[in-house]
């Protein structure tokens, strides 16, 4: 299905738009904090493990706002979650501007953790209006996933220019503004907003449903990926005095995986999703070495940059695959929480590459941290032969 016939759908221009703004500031919010701590207190460790904090603080709590979401309603959970989560980055700015102790850092990054899933609310949008059309559904996923990488694909580089140029709270500050605002223009999409489940939403949660927990764990793996890859590469271009490009660095890398997205987008794919999924995961583990032999082999910047917009182009056709897994796997009337639950494992995973892939970068070398992202790349295509499909709970019992 071409991408032109999705936004012809009455009111998918309106929430997409709204969706696009309040995500870009998902790619400049963690990039600003390890700059903006890493600056002022001069370890990457602390940043690192900051940021996890507020990464692990997000996945225990994002399941209960979507579980809120699904029952209540996006618009009446998400604007008053998204001001808390506001609050808590601009307490961040302000403990990092006075000198306030390291355990503030900490408190307030994880006070942002009822920031809600704006992509899922999407995800769960395009569901309602491509509802009986898996191909066209399958296009619009693989259009959120590249919205996903071009968020953070331009959200590293504006936050790193911003922090770099002018003061380094400046990031964090634009970012708070950004998703506010995008928040309130999707929230006031109306017509587009599935209605609330009332009661379906009290249901069997989606994380004891047939097929989901391994997909789980696999997400947990895949996310240690991305939390690694993001705080080495900070590491390596700052001991070359060349921070401030660091964010076009991972930028290149959410590139390639947001051109590789919209192809697929195109593709009617073929086979089980299963099966695409752990071929999915196998390619990204084989490109993960690239940045690994890139650093270990020439430490160049430029050469860093060309092997991670190649490693990238396998991230998008494997969240685009988990992601339909994920919907095709939850029950009905809890989709939101369902996909939020798989943000949730990335997050969680996240928050391990970051204290990971920080402390490697600081008391190993920067060169052995790109080790980080191939081991959990591993460990997810070893993981991926668990989601096979699951069997129905009545088939099971005879």
């Amino acid at each position: 299905m071409p991408y032109r016939d999705l936004f012809a759908r009455p009111g998918a221009k309106a929430f997409t738009a709204g969706n696009l703004i309040a995500r870009l500031p998902m790619g400049m919010f963690s990039v600003s904090a390890v700059v903006m701590i890493a600056g002022s207190r001069g370890s990457y460790a602390l940043a690192g493990a900051v940021t996890a904090t507020g990464l692990a603080a997000t996945a225990l709590v994002a399941p209960w706002t979507a579980r809120l979401v699904d029952r209540y309603g996006q618009a009446r959970i998400a604007v008053p979650a998204t001001l808390l989560a506001c609050l808590g980055s601009i307490a961040l700015v302000l403990c990092v501007r006075h000198g306030a102790p390291d355990w503030t850092l900490f408190a307030a990054y994880a006070a942002t953790a009822t920031t809600p899933n704006i992509g899922g609310m999407a995800r769960a949008r395009w569901a309602r209006l491509l509802d009986g059309d898996p191909a066209s559904l399958h296009t619009a996923n693989a259009f959120e996933q590249a919205a996903d990488e071009l968020c953070f694909m331009l959200g590293p580089v504006l936050a790193a220019f911003l922090c770099g140029t002018l003061f380094p709270e400046a990031g964090t500050l634009l970012a708070v503004v950004l998703l506010l605002t995008g928040v309130l223009l999707f929230a006031a999409a109306r017509g587009t907003e599935p209605p609330p489940a009332g009661a379906a939403a009290r249901g069997t949660s989606p994380i004891r449903a047939p097929g989901i927990p391994p997909l789980l764990a696999v997400c947990v793996a895949v996310g240690t990926v991305f939390g690694a890859m993001e705080v080495v590469t900070l590491a390596f271009a700052d001991a070359r005095g060349q921070q401030t490009a660091a964010g076009l660095v991972l930028g290149l890398q959410a590139a390639g995986s947001c051109a590789a997205g919209l192809v697929y987008g195109r593709v009617r794919p073929g086979g089980p999703a299963e099966t695409r999924y752990v071929r999915c995961i196998a390619a990204m583990a084989a490109l993960l070495t690239l940045p690994l032999l890139a650093a270990a082999l020439t430490g160049s910047l430029v050469v860093l940059a060309g092997a991670l917009l190649i490693a990238g182009m396998a991230t998008a056709p494997t969240m685009v695959t988990g992601m339909a897994l994920v919907q095709q796997r939850t029950p009905e009337g809890r989709l939101n929480e369902g996909m939020t639950l798989a943000v949730t494992g990335l997050l969680g995973g996240i928050a391990c590459g970051s204290a990971v892939g920080g402390w490697t970068a600081e008391h190993v070398s920067v060169t052995a941290g790109y080790g980080v992202p191939v081991a959990a790349a591993v460990t997810a295509l070893a993981l991926s032969p668990g989601i096979r499909r699951p069997v129905p709970l009545v088939a099971s019992l005879r």
